[in-house]
């Protein structure tokens, strides 16, 4: 532990899902834990996870995080785990409760945004949000490529390219 008796919060990312921002709009994250056997830790450990085609979702009042994929363990041959396997979420049951509200209602999704080490424990950000529409995605890759030309015009000009 660090000084004072509190513990570091730095965080160390496993894997991130950035497609996940721009196909969806989220509104809100919630931080979870996530249970797992021991050689999935020890993958993890590794960095051995990609989470591009995961979602979650709630089934009788548990939130379960499904397609994530968690390579195997090469020293658990005897004991392996299932690589695409549904996990278990912890999340408090009033955020499990506003949760199941929310993806009932018409277009919203749960997408696991990023697997993270926080205090010894595995954590996964869960985001809660909306498809985006193909037109919302052109205007923001106009607005990118936009913004990306005036910079380089900008450093040419300073160059004295220009």
């Amino acid at each position: 532990m660090a000084r004072g008796g509190r513990r570091n919060d730095a965080r160390k990312f496993i894997a991130q899902n950035r497609a996940a921002t721009f196909h969806y709009l989220i509104s809100e994250r919630y931080e979870a834990g996530i249970v797992l056997r021991g050689s999935e830790v020890k993958s993890l450990r590794d960095g051995r996870a990609h989470l591009t085609e995961a979602y979650a979702s709630v089934d009788n009042g548990e939130v379960w995080l499904r397609q994530m994929h968690i390579a195997a363990f090469d020293a658990a041959r005897a004991f392996p785990h299932v690589e695409r396997g549904a996990r278990k979420l912890l999340l408090h049951a009033k955020e499990i409760r506003h949760l199941e509200r929310a993806v009932l209602r018409e277009g919203y999704t749960l997408i696991p945004l990023d697997l993270y080490w926080k205090d010894g424990r595995v954590k996964v950000t869960l985001g809660l949000g909306r498809g985006k529409k193909a037109h919302d995605k052109r205007a923001i890759l106009a607005e990118k490529t936009a913004t990306l030309e005036a910079l380089e015009a900008v450093r040419a000009r300073r160059e004295g390219r220009a």
